[in-house]
C-alpha cells in the first residue's frame, strides 16, 4: 500500500466549527488514513492510499457539505488576459464569465467591464487561447488574446468608440431637434402654430424617428440580438424594447389612424419621446467612454516609459540597437538626460538616477560602481556603464506592468454582491414594467392605454445596470493606478479590500523599520594615551580578519575617516564573546562584558557608559589594550529617515502598531522607543514570526504584516494582509498582497490609505448604483402618482438613466487627486 499526502484548497471556510465538519466528512472516506484542515491557509491535507481512494471522492465530499474544494496543483497556474468588445452592462460581464468558465482548461475567470478585458486563469494543458476566443465570438462580442492586441491597438480601438459615438450622438441630435420642434403642435395644442407644416407632419416625423432608431441607434438592436440569441438579456434590450414600443405605436397610428382610433387606441404621438432617449442615452455612452479612457490609461502610461533603444558594447564596439534584441550580460552606456534601457548592475561611472515614475521616491538616488539601476528610470547627470541582469518580460518594468494589468483585471469579493444582482436585473426590470403598464391599464387615468405605455416605457429606460457594473472596476482600475505611480503595487483587488480592514500592522525591524546595515554610532576612549581615531585604528585593523557585520561596520567607519589599517596577528574568534589579535606588539581585546570578565579587565570606569548605550539600542564592544580597557565602540542599527513619521501615521490612522525581531528585549526595547512604538514582540526566530502573527489574529485583530519578503515570507503568508518591501527591481513578491518598491514604510501607510480611499470610492458607487434603481424604478412604475399625482416622464427617465453610469466613473475619477503625506 503506497500512502500520499495531498493538498486540497477548501473555500467558504469561515471558522473553527467549518475545519471540523470538513475533517469529520473526509475521514468517513473509505481509505483515508487522517487529514489536517487549516483555516488560516484553507487548505487540507489528506493521507491516503491513491490506488483505493480518487481525488474526485476527496472532493465531492467536501463539496457535498456547502464548500468548494480543489486539488491543489503542483503545476503554476498561468493566466491569460484576452479583451473582449461590445460588453455595455454587468449582465455582459456575467455572462461572458458563464461561458468562459466552461472552456476547456479554464479554473477561473474575472470579467473587467471598464477595462473590456477578460483575465483566464488556467492549469490543464488541455486549454487553449482560441477556444476563449470562439466563445466570447458565439456569444457575439469581439475577442483576442491581449499579447496579440499592443495596448496601442487597444488605445486605438478605445477611440475609435468614442468618435463613433460622437458622431452618432451628433446626428441623432441633429435629426431630434427637427422632431421635438415638429412635435410641439402635437404636444401642446395651440402653441405651434410658427411650426412649418411639413415639419409636424406625421409620416415626416415617422421617416426622421425611423432614422434615429436604425442609424445612429442601430447599436442598440444589434447589441440586443446578440444577446437574446444566447438566452440572455442586458441594457441593450431594455433601452431597444422601451424606445421601439413608443416608436412602433406611434408609426401604427400615423400610418392606420383611423383603424386603431376607431379600435379605442388614443392619438398620441411618441416620436419626440423615441428620438430623444436614444439621443439622451448616446450622449451618455459618450461621457462614459470618454471618462472611462480616464480611468484605463495606467497601462499605457507604463509602458511609454521603456526605452526604445540601447546603446550596448559589443566587441569592443559602441552600437545603437532596439531595447528587444537586448542581450543578458550586455554592457550598456547610458548618457545625461536618457532612459536606463533594462535592469542592471553599474560597472562603471557615477550619476544620479530619476526613480520617482517607478518607486515613487522623488529625490534622485546617486549610482555607483555596483549598485543597481531599473530599466526605464532617467540617468539625470554624468554617464555610466552597466551591465544587464534582467531582460525583456524579466525587468522590474514589466512585472510592474504585469502586476498591475493582472490586478486591474481582477474581481474584489464585494462585487460579488453586484454579480448576483445583475443576473437577475433583466429580467425583473421587464417584469415590473410589464406589470405596471398591466395595472395602470386597467386602474389608470384616462387615456389609461398612454398612461400604461408611459410607465412601461419610463421603467425600461430608468433601469441601469450599467452604473452597477461600472462602480467597482473603475475604482479598482484607478486605485491601482495611484499606487503603481506612489510605488505601491497591489497584487489584486480583493488585496485592495483586506487592506482597508487591517486595524493591527506589524513592522518586522531590521530592514523595515532600521536600515538593516549596522554603522559606527559611537567612539569613547577611557586611554589617555589614545586618540579616538588611534582607538578605532586599532579596533578596525583588528576587525578586518573578522566576517562578522559589527566588524564590518567598525572597518567602514575607519575607511570613511579616511584612516589607515594594518593587518593584525595572532587573530582569534571567541564565539559569543568576541575577538583577540596582536597589533603593534600589544595584545587587543574586542568583546562584550562576558569577554571583559573572563581575562580580568577592569570597566568599572566605563561601564556606565556602555550600559547607556546599549540602553539606546546600540551594542556596545569594549577595547582592551595589553589587559587595559582602552574604550568602548558601539553600533547600531540606526532608524530608516522616515520611520518616526510612518508609525506617528499609522497611529492617526487608529492602527495599532507592533514592532517584531529575533533581537535581544532591550535593543527591541529602545528601538521601539524611538520608533514611537508601544508594543513590540523581542527574541522571536525568523520561523516563529508566522504564529505570533497568528496570536494577533487570535486576538481578533486584522493583521498587516511588513517585512522584507524573504525571511519574513511564512509571515507575511499568515497575515490578512502580507506587505513586502521590495528594493527596486525585486518587485515578484508571491506572498505578498501589496509589494512596495521604496524601502521606507512610509510606503505602507500610502498602501492602507489608497486602499480605504478605493473602498470608500466603491462604496459611493455601489450607494449611487443601487440607490438610483432602487428609488427611481418604483417612482418610473407610478408608485407616487396615487399620493402625489407624480409620473416619470420617459424622456426625463432617459435623461437620467443615461447620466448614472457617467456620475459613477465621474465619481471614481476623483480618486485620481490622491495624494502622499
Amino acid at each position: 500500500m503506497s500512502i500520499e499526502t495531498k493538498t486540497f484548497d477548501v473555500i467558504g471556510m469561515t471558522c473553527a466549527s467549518c475545519v471540523n465538519r470538513v475533517e469529520k466528512v473526509v475521514k468517513k472516506v473509505d481509505g483515508v488514513e487522517s487529514v489536517s484542515v487549516n483555516l488560516a491557509t484553507n487548505q487540507a491535507q489528506v493521507k491516503y492510499d491513491p490506488t483505493t481512494v480518487k481525488d474526485e471522492q476527496v472532493v465531492a465530499a467536501i463539496t457535498k457539505i456547502g464548500f468548494e474544494a480543489k486539488l491543489k496543483s503542483d503545476t503554476p497556474e498561468k493566466k491569460y488576459l484576452f479583451s473582449v468588445k461590445g460588453m455595455s452592462c454587468a449582465s455582459c460581464v456575467g455572462r461572458v464569465e458563464k461561458v468562459l468558465s466552461k472552456v476547456d482548461g479554464v479554473e477561473s475567470v474575472t470579467v473587467n467591464l471598464a477595462s473590456h478585458q477578460a483575465q483566464v486563469t488556467v492549469k490543464d494543458s488541455s486549454f487553449q487561447t482560441q477556444k476563449v476566443i470562439d466563445a466570447v465570438t458565439k456569444l457575439g462580442y469581439e475577442g483576442a488574446l491581449l499579447d496579440e492586441v499592443s495596448e496601442d491597438t487597444t488605445a486605438d480601438d478605445q477611440e475609435k468608440e468614442r468618435i463613433k459615438l460622437k458622431k452618432d450622438f451628433t446626428y441623432a441630435a441633429i435629426v431630434t431637434t427637427i422632431v421635438l420642434i415638429g412635435s410641439i403642435p402635437h404636444m401642446m395644442h395651440g402653441w405651434g402654430e410658427w411650426v412649418p407644416s411639413y415639419l409636424s407632419n406625421p409620416y415626416v416625423l415617422l421617416l426622421l424617428t425611423t432614422y434615429v432608431q436604425l442609424v445612429p441607434g442601430w447599436r442598440f438592436y444589434r447589441n440586443s440580438y446578440k444577446i437574446l440569441k444566447n438566452k440572455s438579456a442586458d441594457m441593450n434590450v431594455l433601452v431597444a424594447m422601451g424606445t421601439t414600443s413608443a416608436w412602433l405605436y406611434s408609426g401604427a397610428l400615423t400610418l392606420f389612424p383611423v383603424t386603431l382610433t376607431n379600435m379605442g387606441f388614443p392619438n398620441e404621438l411618441y416620436y419626440d419621446v423615441t428620438t430623444v432617449i436614444t439621443t439622451l442615452i448616446l450622449l451618455g455612452r459618450y461621457f462614459e467612454a470618454k471618462a472611462k479612457g480616464k480611468t484605463s490609461n495606467a497601462i499605457k502610461k507604463l509602458m511609454s516609459l521603456q526605452a526604445k533603444t540601447a546603446r550596448v558594447v559589443r566587441n569592443g564596439q559602441e552600437m545603437e540597437i532596439p531595447i528587444d534584441e537586448v542581450m543578458l550580460d550586455d554592457e550598456i552606456t547610458v548618457r545625461p538626460g536618457e532612459r536606463v534601457p533594462v535592469d542592471g548592475v553599474v560597472i562603471k561611472g557615477n550619476s544620479s538616477v530619476d526613480e520617482s515614475m517607478l518607486t515613487g521616491e522623488s529625490i534622485p538616488i546617486e549610482k555607483s560602481a555596483g549598485d543597481e539601476v531599473i530599466g526605464a528610470t532617467i540617468n539625470k547627470s554624468g554617464s555610466f556603464t552597466f551591465r544587464a541582469t534582467k531582460v525583456g518580460k524579466e525587468t522590474a518594468l514589466a512585472q510592474i506592468i504585469r502586476m498591475v494589468n493582472e490586478a486591474q483585471g481582477s474581481k474584489a469579493p464585494i462585487q460579488r454582491i453586484v454579480d448576483v444582482v445583475s443576473a437577475y436585473f433583466v429580467p425583473v426590470v421587464v417584469f415590473i414594467a410589464s406589470l405596471s403598464a398591466l395595472v395602470w391599464y386597467f386602474i389608470g387615468p384616462d387615456p389609461s392605454l398612454i398612461f400604461a405605455l408611459s410607465t412601461f416605457i419610463a421603467v425600461l429606460i430608468i433601469a441601469c445596470p450599467c452604473a452597477l457594473g461600472l462602480a467597482t472596476p473603475t475604482a479598482i482600475m484607478v486605485g491601482t493606478e495611484k499606487g503603481a505611480e506612489n510605488g505601491v503595487l497591489i497584487k489584486d483587488a480583493a488585496s485592495l479590500e483586506k487592506a482597508h480592514k487591517t486595524n493591527t500592522v506589524v513592522l518586522d525591524k531590521t530592514g523595515t523599520i532600521t536600515e538593516g546595515k549596522p554603522v559606527l554610532t559611537d567612539v569613547v576612549v577611557t586611554s589617555t594615551t589614545l586618540s579616538e581615531d588611534e582607538l578605532l585604528t586599532i579596533a578596525a585593523s583588528i576587525e578586518t580578519a573578522s566576517e562578522h557585520p559589527l566588524g564590518e561596520a567598525i572597518v567602514n567607519a575607519a575607511k570613511d575617516r579616511g584612516l589607515q589599517l594594518f593587518e593584525p596577528e595572532n587573530f582569534q574568534a571567541i564565539v559569543g564573546h568576541g575577538i583577540e589579535a596582536t597589533y603593534d606588539g600589544k595584545e587587543i581585546l574586542i568583546g562584550n562584558l562576558k569577554l571583559m570578565k573572563e581575562k580580568n579587565v577592569e570597566i568599572e570606569n566605563i561601564k556606565a557608559e556602555a550600559e547607556k548605550l546599549a540602553h539606546e539600542g546600540k551594542t556596545p564592544m569594549y577595547v582592551a589594550e595589553n589587559g587595559v580597557c582602552a574604550g568602548v565602540i558601539a553600533v547600531a542599527d540606526t532608524l530608516k529617515k522616515d520611520s518616526i513619521k510612518a508609525v506617528s501615521e499609522m497611529k492617526k490612522m487608529g492602527l495599532e502598531v507592533v514592532m517584531i525581531t529575533g533581537d535581544h528585549y532591550k535593543t527591541a526595547e529602545a528601538i521601539a522607543r524611538q520608533a514611537g512604538i508601544d508594543r513590540f514582540i523581542a527574541e522571536v526566530l525568523p520561523e516563529d514570526k508566522a504564529k505570533e502573527v497568528k496570536v494577533l489574529q487570535d486576538e481578533g485583530k486584522v493583521v498587516a504584516m511588513v517585512g522584507d519578503g524573504i525571511n519574513d515570507a511564512p509571515a507575511l503568508a499568515q497575515s490578512d494582509v502580507g506587505i513586502a518591501i521590495g528594493t527596486g527591481t525585486d518587485v515578484a513578491m508571491e506572498t505578498a498582497n501589496i509589494t512596495l518598491m521604496r524601502g521606507d514604510i512610509m510606503s505602507v501607510v500610502t498602501a492602507l490609505r489608497l486602499s480605504k480611499a478605493t473602498m470608500r470610492m466603491i462604496w459611493q458607487n455601489l450607494g449611487w448604483a443601487f440607490g438610483y434603481n432602487i428609488v427611481l424604478i418604483p417612482v418610473a412604475a407610478g408608485l407616487l402618482f396615487p399620493v402625489f399625482g407624480l409620473l416619470l416622464n420617459p424622456m426625463l427617465a432617459g435623461a437620467a438613466m443615461a447620466f448614472s453610469s457617467v456620475s459613477v466613473v465621474l465619481n471614481t475619477l476623483r480618486l485620481r487627486k490622491f495624494k502622499t503625506i
